[in-house]
């Protein structure tokens, strides 16, 4: 092999090699910083992690929410309206937190299953939801009518 080009070489693989450290240390950096989203009925069937930091949300449940009067603690359930999940929250909730809202919380999974939030949002005005709730709201509600729907061809349909 002519010097050159070997001396070209050894340039191009130390820039492969410096280029696959520098990606594979920012993909390991970011991925301890991601929070899925994750829905009260993927919650209930185990599938949000223990953990790890994530975000849960849905609809806060009428009559859920109880405060406790000595310190700022607030616990509610949130709901799909197929399954619900108790959430823990110590601080001053948003001005626009109310029973029947959509909530998104961040925080993490306790192995009993409570989550414990370190920060609530709350939707802000009449006609926005939050995306992930939005579409959690739906698989549910796609989840429920096919479950109630009969199956074909049953004796009935005769």
């Amino acid at each position: 092999m002519h010097p050159i080009r070997k001396k070209r070489l050894i340039i191009v693989l130390f820039l492969l090699a410096g280029l696959s450290v520098a990606i594979g240390l920012t993909t390991y950096a970011l991925r301890q910083n991601i929070n899925l989203f994750y829905d009260p009925s993927q919650i209930a069937e185990g599938e949000a992690p223990t953990d790890a930091r994530i975000r849960a949300g849905g609809m806060v449940e009428e009559g859920s929410v109880k405060r406790d009067p000595a310190s700022l603690a607030v616990s509610f359930r949130v709901t799909d309206y197929r399954s619900s999940v108790t959430m823990q929250y110590t601080g001053i909730l948003p001005d626009l937190f109310a029973e029947g809202q959509g909530v998104v919380a961040t925080g993490r999974l306790q192995p009993d299953g409570l989550f414990v939030a370190d920060q609530v949002l709350a939707k802000h005005d009449e006609q926005y939801m939050p995306p992930e709730v939005t579409e959690s709201l739906e698989r549910a509600a796609m989840r429920k009518q096919s479950a109630e729907e009969p199956a074909a061809g049953t004796a009935s349909d005769y």
